[in-house]
């Protein structure tokens, strides 16, 4: 597992005084940085040396979130495919699960734009931190 503290900003607030829902995505994207390294040591975001692309994401939102508390977001790899592996990702606020996602991420070749394999030791290192069902 991997955590991710994540403190609300203002501007992460909606009308209602919650934490609005279109910021959970960002914030997910930030705590998958240590999976990204994994690829890409120092986040290289050239074509010719990222090799990753989103392929879906999902979000079932179970409790509110406000603005007076730190959000600690948890990240299990929860599948490894062939080319691709599904991670899981939990926000906790105050000691209690309020959002779950899911996010699959293809290891692409931007080049010839098409799938490839995971290579053994990246597989190796995502199964590592891959969570029981």
């Amino acid at each position: 597992m991997f955590v991710t503290t994540v403190t609300p900003r203002f501007g992460d607030i909606d009308g209602l005084g919650h934490v609005n829902n279109t910021v959970l995505p960002e914030w997910f994207e930030l705590a998958r940085n240590p999976l990204f390294r994994m690829f890409s040591p120092n986040l290289d975001l050239n074509h010719e040396k990222w090799n990753l692309i989103m392929a879906r994401i999902d979000f079932d939102f179970l409790g509110e979130m406000f603005f007076d508390g730190d959000v600690e977001i948890r990240t299990y790899v929860q599948r490894i495919g062939n080319s691709s592996f599904t991670l899981l990702h939990e926000a906790w606020q105050k000691g209690e699960l309020k959002t779950r996602g899911t996010a699959v991420i293809v290891h692409y070749d931007f080049i010839n734009k098409k799938s490839v394999p995971l290579p053994d030791d990246i597989r190796g290192s995502l199964s590592e931190h891959l969570v029981a069902d």
